[in-house]
């Protein structure tokens, strides 16, 4: 499967103009309270920051998936003003849920205009799935039965198209005892149906602020840092990361393959509390 290194720059317009072009935007973790920090850093700033690098350096991409963790607080206020945000773009935007999200509520607020919370989007030989990988009161994730029939469906309706499926729960273990407390918590449900659909190339997740590339019973996996804050890789318990925001962009080829790399903030947001012990 083609890739391209994560250090790659990134310039869509440098990248095959057949090309599903895309960005991922992740664990924004915005607030009501617009100066409200998370480890001492203000959320709203880091996305502001990260989206308006990331269509500066991307271009104008086909759309912008947002993975979940969306809104710390899950406020009505949160959820409104990532909306006027997303809407200023003017760039088909597909949104999905996190654990500390609410998904009832993000359906109401993050659907309209050219932001969209719709289980599927097909375009230029592609399909790609969202799927809502929350459970109530929960850190944890898991697929219940009803997006599993949704995901069986979905793919079944368009077998002739390469698929990408999109959540915000990692699927496998990232190596971090801690972190991996809060894994998918039934991967073989969701693995048995890949198995049984070869055009499924990809499986794109949040909530593990951090990078991730590896490629599991075939299909490639993808993780990706946050907006704001970043924790430490492969690590017994929580801990910060000294790195930058950040953004995925993503190019889906026609035959399959896919273009990836990370950008970041050129420097790490003043005020990062290093020492926290969790939140």
């Amino acid at each position: 499967m083609g890739s391209s290194p994560d250090n790659q720059p990134a310039n869509f317009k440098r990248l095959p103009v057949e090309g599903l072009n895309l960005l991922q935007l992740t664990d924004s973790h915005l607030y009501a309270d617009p100066s409200r920090c998370l480890l001492g850093i203000n959320t709203l700033e880091t996305f502001d920051q990260v989206l308006a690098q990331a269509l500066q350096e991307s271009g104008t991409p086909d759309f912008i998936l947002a993975t979940g963790d969306l809104v710390h607080d899950a406020s009505d206020t949160g959820y409104k003003r990532l909306f006027g945000r997303l809407q200023l773009t003017e760039i088909p935007t597909y949104c999905l849920p996190g654990n500390h999200d609410i998904p009832g509520k993000m359906k109401q607020i993050l659907n309209q205009d050219n932001v969209h919370t719709i289980p599927s989007v097909q375009a230029k030989g592609w399909s790609l799935i969202f799927l809502d990988s929350t459970i109530p009161n929960s850190d944890g994730g898991r697929i219940d039965e009803n997006e599993l029939e949704l995901l069986e469906v979905l793919l079944r309706s368009h077998p002739d198209k390469h698929t990408m499926i999109c959540m915000h729960h990692h699927p496998v273990p990232v190596g971090s005892r801690w972190m991996d407390t809060m894994v998918l918590e039934n991967p073989d449900a969701l693995f048995k149906l890949i198995g049984e659909n070869p055009q499924v190339k990809a499986l794109l997740c949040g909530h593990i602020h951090q990078a991730f590339d590896t490629e599991y019973r075939g299909v490639r996996l993808l993780g990706t840092p946050s907006t704001c804050v970043q924790f430490i890789p492969r690590v017994d318990d929580f801990a910060i990361d000294a790195i930058p925001p950040g953004y995925r962009w993503m190019s889906l080829q026609p035959d399959g393959t896919i273009q990836t790399g990370l950008n970041s903030l050129p420097k790490i947001p003043s005020g990062l509390d290093l020492a926290s012990m969790g939140y």
